[in-house]
């Protein structure tokens, strides 16, 4: 038995899971939230469980799987990555692009979704330097 579990665990990781970006869909208002994962079926089941407990990180997004029930929200997956080749490949920077392409092409915020915009390189860098100067 105990081989049989350790043959199994070998066997889960060598196998790639999915990565890509999948999408939360409200059917009563068609508002939709836009997320990456490097494992796509534990990122969605994560999500799952996280809004069925109440303690989902995006308030609005929880807020309103409250109040119209779980069964009022779809889960999509929209693109997958392949598992890239090479010893120096980065799936994160390959997903994060990914993201930003379907983020503009939805422009999930506001009242068409639950993202929030997020920060130009700019804002980030003003933010760190403001952080800075609070501590000296």
């Amino acid at each position: 038995m105990e081989k049989n579990k350790k043959m199994l665990k070998q066997e889960y990781r060598q196998n790639p899971r999915p990565m890509g970006v999948f999408l939360i869909r409200n059917m009563v208002n068609d508002k939709v939230f836009v997320g990456v994962g490097l494992d796509l079926e534990g990122i969605i089941n994560r999500y799952k469980f996280q809004l069925k407990m109440g303690k989902h990180t995006n308030p609005r997004l929880q807020s309103e799987w409250n109040e119209f029930g779980g069964d009022n929200f779809a889960f999509e997956i929209l693109d997958q990555l392949n598992l890239p080749d090479g010893p120096h490949a980065n799936p994160r920077e390959d997903l994060a692009a990914l993201e930003d392409l379907w983020l503009e092409k939805l422009q999930p915020y506001d009242e068409r979704g639950y993202n929030e915009r997020k920060l130009s390189r700019e804002e980030k860098l003003r933010r760190i330097s403001a952080r800075r100067a609070d501590t000296f």
